[in-house]
């Protein structure tokens, strides 16, 4: 049985991401070629997805699909975190120069994406939500094209290559936002199963 669902996201990027990491799924992704002016006031990852996927399910009348992500540093207490994508006005690329100035004497490197997705149907009043991490280090400066947000920084576990240097099907394989989608999918479809 396939689900119609739109994703909570006027980002272009996102929506590419996700209809790769959806192929072959029970869920057809819906576009709806529209942004909505949402206020993100949540105080975690899963708040805000769960606000974008109510307000984007209430105006599309199908189950949304949405997710809120970003990057935590271990020297910098774990920021930007939730405001990962507005922790300064501009672009990814000054988003990435702010980092890298915040890092400039430190030593420890540690960072991880984090993802948090919520599927919600606000017609049947139901939501589910799941987290994917992935670890690694922040680079010493930009690298790659690749990708959008930090992913010229981000350097992965096992690789030393950034994530916008790697092809975009191994970052896909790895990253936080297909752990959070592989965790979801295998708890909502399992559900639906033992319900038939």
């Amino acid at each position: 049985m396939t689900m119609r669902v739109v994703l909570a996201s006027g980002n272009e990027h996102k929506h590419k991401e996700f209809k790769i990491l959806l192929e072959g799924s029970e869920i057809e992704l819906v576009n709806i070629f529209e942004k909505l002016d949402i206020e993100e006031n949540g105080n975690s990852f899963f708040s805000n997805a769960l606000i974008k996927a109510r307000a984007w399910s209430r105006k599309a009348g199908l189950p949304a699909l949405a997710d809120d992500s970003g990057i935590i540093v271990r020297a910098l207490s774990w920021m930007p975190g939730i405001h990962s994508a507005r922790i300064i006005e501009g672009t990814d690329k000054d988003r990435n120069d702010w980092l890298l100035a915040q890092l400039k004497d430190k030593e420890d490197r540690y960072a991880e994406y984090v993802a948090a997705i919520v599927l919600c149907d606000h017609n049947n009043g139901w939501a589910i939500g799941a987290e994917g991490r992935c670890r690694g280090t922040i680079a010493a400066y930009q690298r790659g094209n690749s990708g959008f947000g930090y992913d010229p920084l981000f350097i992965p576990d096992g690789y030393s290559k950034t994530f916008g240097e790697l092809p975009a099907e191994v970052k896909l394989k790895m990253s936080h936002r297909s752990i959070a989608l592989g965790k979801l999918l295998y708890v909502v479809f399992r559900s639906f199963c033992d319900k038939i």
